[in-house]
């Protein structure tokens, strides 16, 4: 989960703030909270105070760890400061909001009216938040061929791989990257691969890099071939038509023998250094996140009227099926400007035929399912619950179809501009396994995430499998997924657990899906970042 973190700097202004001091203006300073649960807030960060000012851009920006699959509710309170305490409860308040970082993220400009308390308006006065990630984006690519390496096997040619350190600051060689294998071969030519620049020099295109070629053995013992060193200002060097080209040098065989001239040569085809987008350049430059939600009527779940059935509300108001709406739409209504969700139903009899639909709306309007919200969502499922017959079978295919269709017809657009969540939640019993697994092998070509939570008590085999985790999903015909789109996660994990763990868990994946899909079609941002500080 931490792989999907950044960290975000947020620039804070305000403009017609009250005027608290008598014969002069305010001296204003914001304060940036975070909700600790509880009813509790901790302090993230503050900025400066600037001296008699009204309108002030503060230059000090708030830094906040981000997490997509996190509701993170804020705090900015801005304060007049009139003495030297770091205390601000002897300070006069001058209003402030309360938000999610997912708003601030999400939105091109945010600015808000500031308030005293809740529905009090802080005078005229406003706070705008802009927001910029803090990270270097930028990745090596490099294309990499050898010719004439040594024969190090007896019986056939050698195995060889690459490997790549950067030397740190205290002198010693870190491995940065390691190569395939590519077997019985004196002359490789190895695949693409690119690596952070961080992480390959430290953004020093003058650092030293130390590249070896080996000879791969089974048992771990792997052979010498040859090493170079070199530095990133040098590899920039190759061009499609002009390889940089290094001697591979065994430094034992160069001292043995006065005749030695290398153990091959190692080409360096082309060396690039792209930019590389991350969620948040993809939902800053515009990327808005569509939310579906798929809920299943089958007659497994047992009779909503029952209390053992899944479908059966509560005294509280509450089952699992709407604790999962609630904690995963959370999260994703933040990033969807509209506030517009499709909702749908499968396996159940519908009136007023009773014929039994895989993909019925819930508010029971096949032309318009938008609900107005998650609350909206809440309140179709609760008015539709006694409206239906829930029966069989437990088909998956017909609603990952229908959210397919708007993501391909998103996708013909060409911009990074639209991604869709499905959320289906499910007491597992599937029967329609072949045309969904054909169903995802589609959609994993198409700007869409599946999640699947697991009600119940049920065997969830299938879902697992569905869950590309531990291999590629394949279609009954053998195609792979293009990518694994699929999270599935069991609600009775999460019983006794605070309600946004399970957000945190079933969305953890959503940011490195959505990048994933975009970097496979080398679309970037609709409004690519300006090039980032290091």
């Amino acid at each position: 989960m931490a792989g999907c973190v950044s960290r975000v700097e947020l620039s804070v202004s305000c403009r017609s703030l009250l005027d608290r001091d008598l014969g002069s203006r305010s001296d204003p300073l914001c304060v940036l909270l975070q909700d600790a649960g509880g009813g509790q807030w901790a302090e993230l960060d503050r900025t400066e105070r600037i001296k008699n000012c009204q309108d002030p851009e503060f230059c000090k920006k708030l830094v906040v760890d981000y997490y997509f699959e996190k509701v993170q509710k804020l705090k900015f309170g801005v304060y007049d400061i009139d003495n030297k305490s770091f205390d601000l409860s002897d300070d006069d308040y001058l209003g402030g909001i309360e938000c999610t970082l997912g708003q601030v993220v999400s939105s091109s400009v945010f600015t808000r009216p500031l308030e005293l308390k809740q529905g009090k308006p802080a005078g005229k006065g406003t706070i705008t938040v802009n927001k910029e990630e803090i990270k270097d984006t930028r990745v090596v690519c490099l294309e990499i061929e050898a010719q004439n390496l040594d024969k190090k096997d007896f019986l056939g040619k050698s195995d060889p791989f690459l490997e790549f350190y950067k030397q740190s600051n205290a002198g010693m060689w870190q491995l940065v990257y390691r190569s395939e294998v590519i077997k019985n071969n004196l002359n490789p030519c190895w695949r693409k691969f690119s690596v952070p620049l961080q992480t390959f020099c430290g953004g020093d295109f003058n650092k030293p890099i130390k590249v070896q070629c080996a000879d791969h053995d089974s048992d771990g013992s792997h052979d010498l071939i040859g090493t170079f060193e070199t530095n990133l200002t040098q590899l920039q060097n190759a061009g499609d038509s002009s390889p940089v080209e290094f001697e591979c040098i065994h430094p034992e065989k160069k001292q043995k023998k006065k005749s030695y001239k290398n153990s091959g040569i190692i080409r360096i085809k082309s060396c690039k250094i792209e930019t590389e987008y991350s969620f948040l350049d993809y939902v800053m430059g515009g990327c808005q996140i569509n939310f579906t939600v798929g809920v299943d009527f089958t007659g497994s779940n047992g009779d909503p009227r029952s209390p053992d059935s899944l479908h059966y509300i509560s005294p509280d108001g509450i089952n699992e099926y709407l604790i999962a709406i609630w904690s995963v739409g959370s999260v994703v209504q933040d990033y969807d400007t509209d506030k517009l969700f499709p909702a749908f139903g499968f396996g159940a009899q519908v009136p007023p035929s009773w014929q039994v639909s895989h993909e019925f709306a819930l508010n029971f309007n096949s032309s318009n399912p938008y609900c107005q919200g998650i609350q909206g969502i809440v309140d179709a499922y609760r008015q539709i619950l006694p409206q239906i017959r829930l029966y069989g079978p437990t088909n998956f295919s017909p609603i990952i179809n229908h959210v397919a269709r708007f993501a391909a017809h998103s996708a013909q657009q060409g911009t990074a501009s639209q991604y869709f969540i499905l959320l289906i939640i499910t007491d597992g019993e599937i029967t329609d396994l072949d045309q969904t697994r054909q169903a995802i092998v589609n959609a994993s070509k198409l700007p869409m995430s599946i999640i699947i939570v697991g009600v119940g008590e049920a065997d969830f085999k299938a879902m697992e499998f569905l869950d590309g985790d531990n291999g590629v999903l394949r279609s009954p015909a053998g195609e792979p997924a293009a990518r694994d789109i699929v999270q599935f996660v069991p609600f009775r994990q999460f019983k006794n657990a605070p309600r946004e763990a399970l957000s945190q868990m079933v969305l953890a994946e959503v940011p490195k899906q959505l990048v994933s899909y975009y970097k496979w079609q080398g679309w970037a941002p609709v409004k690519p970042p300006e090039m980032k500080k290091m």
